[in-house]
């Protein structure tokens, strides 16, 4: 029972081990574990019972073996997990994973041929003929032997360890409904040829003679056997997205050196590598194309529904598909490093979390066990001592053993978490644990960064406004063009792509006698004529520039001014696009009760004009980080639970410093190194979604763990009153176990809401907006 993680990581100060734990039936076992280890000096343990994985805190100075040491003294086995950048190899625990549930599988169906006949005699006193109960006795015993026997052994160790967990329950009420029927039948009467025995879902009053109850000691192993197997499938369908994030990873791929095209393992790859994308393949790693153009396919890494077009200097995510034409791509990142590694990483962090119910319902399960085990003794004693006859007491006590259900208190959170996390991933919304889901369920503000969160972030040419007496706007721009190739300023980059787009094949001429003038612009001389582009001032400009500019200030657009020797030529308005997610995500948000503030280090005019056409109320401008802190700290006195979203440096501080920080996944490494929550494909509209998934999660987290304690609360009565046979309290507690995975898996097939654009405010405001 274990599941890939990260391997030890450490600060110098402490380390983060994760250690794969076998032989954990329930939340007993994994208090057990946990307080093992917190036992070593320094050490702090989270168990997951649903990854079978314990993820250990612990100083530099203590080795691994110490703390395999210490849950091998709890009696379980363990073994440090592998780390996921070596390789998509099969891993031991995953071989041995297979092996147990293939023995498992075996063991139910052996049960089951030998416990059927028993349970079909001992329910259908029609059939039963002479010396029926020595055939049955004969199929029940291997049933109550080998096939509980991974029970009672785990009881013996648990024994041994002076605990008692779920397996202790299952093997006392397996030998007690057993070695109660060997009696009957040889000292109790039972074993006479012409025994009849009727069959009742509640324990019957004695008739003088003592009664079998085999059906019991074959259908108490059966159910749980059988329930265990349902549950360990659903479980295993809870962790999927792990499993896809793995299949992902290329084993293989054709490096090309020198000519020469070689098939290499991925472990050999090394960054610089240049490397084969044949139409259909993955990409082996994360890197930008050198040569070729095509489509790639990101839907399984980001969530990104369409292909995107790639060419050469285009960055490409390793594990997304190429869709197109043949692709060479210069590796840029490799193993751990890549943008797959990090989001397994990401979905591995959350999964090994607890919610703070599930802390709860842990503390619960730590004193379960004992609690049943002192209300079976003293069911036996009441029954007893109110002058019942043995059988009834027996029978009331089993029952109160077999019905006690502490799986499913261990299973409510972390397989919903699992579930949750892995379909989060899917749709390009990575969580880093059971805190961050609580957190986005509360919010009630959110703080957005303007520029690459709202906005594209990429700056582009809107409008182009040419002086009445001059060259035409396509030439002026041509000109502007070729200036601009040599600056490293954003609006340069604009003006120079949207000129080399406009040229096409015929490309921008030559510059010569760049200059760049910190504050004021660039200039040079291009095909004879001295260009100058530049920002505005108080020179005098035509009637039409200066209505141009007018025009661009009312809209929050930058103007730039080119001039053509000296002369005013055009004015080139530049703009930052808004992400069209963003009209929809704002929205989406309002109607979830959640809060928009606008705060960005943008000049007021720009600030306003992208508030009012998204409707946010609230806006900060002119904000450095210092002042976004400050914000998220004044926010917070005010008693707001609030979240930021942002995707740069500056934004690190106010995501540090919020309830729930959140990550652009285009964004910068620090931006998404401090944030709570990354969006993958760097789409706000993902935002309302991860707020709804988070409040959907938590209600099942919620339903499950109802379910788990109202489940206990209801039978156990019955079982100490005498109103529970043992084979149906068999059932019940098989059942209750499944149904917390079951209600869990349902958040696999969890939908967003269908995108639906917000009724305009103005058709103005409809329109794209331009920003700096």
């Amino acid at each position: 029972m274990a599941a890939e993680a990260a391997p030890s990581t450490g600060t110098g100060i402490g380390v983060v081990t994760d250690i794969a734990v076998g032989g954990m039936t329930c939340a007993a076992c994994v208090r057990r574990v946990e307080r093992k280890l917190g036992r070593l000096d320094g050490v702090t343990a989270e168990v997951n019972l649903a990854t079978g994985r314990a993820r250990v805190s612990h100083p530099a100075g203590v080795p691994v073996e110490t703390l395999t040491a210490a849950v091998e003294a709890a009696g379980y086995t363990a073994d440090p997990v592998a780390p996921p950048q070596e390789g998509p190899r099969r891993s031991t625990a995953e071989g041995e994973k297979a092996d147990g549930a293939r023995q498992q599988r075996q063991r139910l169906y052996v049960t089951a041929a030998l416990s059927l006949p028993v349970l079909l005699l001992s329910m259908a006193p029609p059939l039963q003929f002479d010396h029926w109960q020595w055939g049955c006795f004969a199929l029940a015993a291997p049933v109550a032997t080998w096939s509980a026997w991974p029970f009672h052994q785990r009881a013996l160790a648990g024994l041994r360890h002076a605990t008692a967990t779920m397996d202790t329950l299952v093997s006392l009420g397996v030998a007690a409904s057993f070695l109660w029927s060997a009696y009957a039948l040889f000292l109790g009467g039972a074993g006479l040829p012409g025994m009849r025995m009727p069959f009742s879902l509640i324990p019957s009053a004695p008739d003088g003679t003592a009664h079998v109850y085999l059906e019991a000691a074959v259908g108490v192993p059966l159910f749980v056997l059988l329930g265990r197997f349902l549950e360990g499938r659903a479980r295993r369908g809870t962790g999927a997205a792990l499993r896809s994030l793995a299949r992902l990873a290329a084993k293989e791929v054709t490096v090309r050196r020198g000519g020469t095209d070689a098939l290499l393992p991925i472990e050999q790859l090394r960054t610089g590598d240049t490397f084969v994308v044949r139409p259909g393949e993955r990409v082996a790693t994360d890197g930008e194309v050198a040569e070729g153009s095509s489509a790639v396919d990101l839907s399984l890494v980001t969530g990104e529904s369409e292909p995107v077009e790639v060419g050469p200097g285009s960055p490409v995510t390793g594990g997304s598909v190429n869709v197109g034409g043949l692709l060479l791509v210069r590796a840029g990142a490799v193993g751990a490093d890549t943008q797959l590694a990090r989001i397994t990483r990401l979905v591995t962090d959350a999964q090994a979390g607890k919610a703070r119910a599930q802390r709860l319902a842990d503390t619960v399960a730590g004193v379960f066990v004992p609690v049943v085990l002192a209300l079976a003794v003293t069911t036996l004693g009441f029954w007893l001592g109110a002058g019942a006859d043995r059988q009834a007491a027996i029978t009331a006590a089993v029952a109160v053993l077999v019905v006690a259900c502490p799986c499913a208190l261990g299973l409510a959170t972390p397989t919903a978490l699992m579930a949750a996390t892995g379909r989060g991933a899917r749709l390009g919304v990575l969580v880093s644990g059971p805190q961050a889901l609580e957190g986005l369920q509360h919010i009630d503000t959110v703080v957005l960064d303007k520029t690459g969160t709202l906005t594209s972030g990429r700056m582009s040419v809107g409008r182009v406004t040419a002086a009445p007496d001059g060259p035409d706007a396509a030439a002026v721009l041509r000109l502007a063009g070729a200036v601009e190739q040599g600056s490293e300023h954003p609006l340069g980059h604009a003006i120079g792509a949207h000129a080399r787009r406009t040229a096409g094949e015929d490309g921008l001429p030559a510059v010569t006698g760049f200059r760049a003038t910190a504050g004021h612009g660039v200039s040079g001389t291009v095909e004879g004529h001295g260009v100058e582009v530049v920002a505005p001032d108080g020179t005098e400009l035509p009637t039409a520039l200066r209505t141009a500019r007018e025009r661009a200030d009312e809209d929050a657009r930058t103007a730039v001014l080119v001039r053509v020797d000296g002369v005013p030529a055009a004015l080139v308005e530049v703009t930052d696009l808004v992400r069209p997610g963003s009209y929809r995500a704002v929205d989406r948000l309002r109607r979830l009760g959640v809060r928009p503030v606008l705060a960005t280090g943008d000049r007021a005019a720009v600030a306003r004009t992208v508030a009012g056409d998204l409707g946010i109320a609230e806006v900060h401008a002119r904000c450095t980080p210092q002042d976004k802190a400050e914000l998220v700290r004044r926010l917070r006195a005010e008693g707001r639970r609030v979240a930021v979203v942002g995707d740069g440096v500056n934004d690190a501080a106010a995501l540090a410093g919020a309830d729930l920080g959140i990550a652009m996944g285009t964004g910068t490494d620090v931006a998404i190194g401090a944030a709570d929550v990354t969006l993958v494909r760097g789409d706000i509209e993902a935002l309302a979604d991860a707020v709804r998934l988070a409040r959907h999660t938590l209600g099942t987290i919620r339903a499950n763990l109802a379910w788990a304690f109202g489940y206990n609360a209801v039978t156990m009565p019955l079982a100490m009153v005498g109103l529970l046979n043992p084979m149906v309290a068999a059932v019940a507690m098989s059942l209750s176990s499944v149904l917390v995975v079951a209600n869990s898996l349902r958040l696999r097939n969890w939908q967003p809401a269908p995108a639906r654009r917000p009724r305009s405010r103005t058709r103005a405001r409809t329109a794209v907006r331009s920003v700096t």
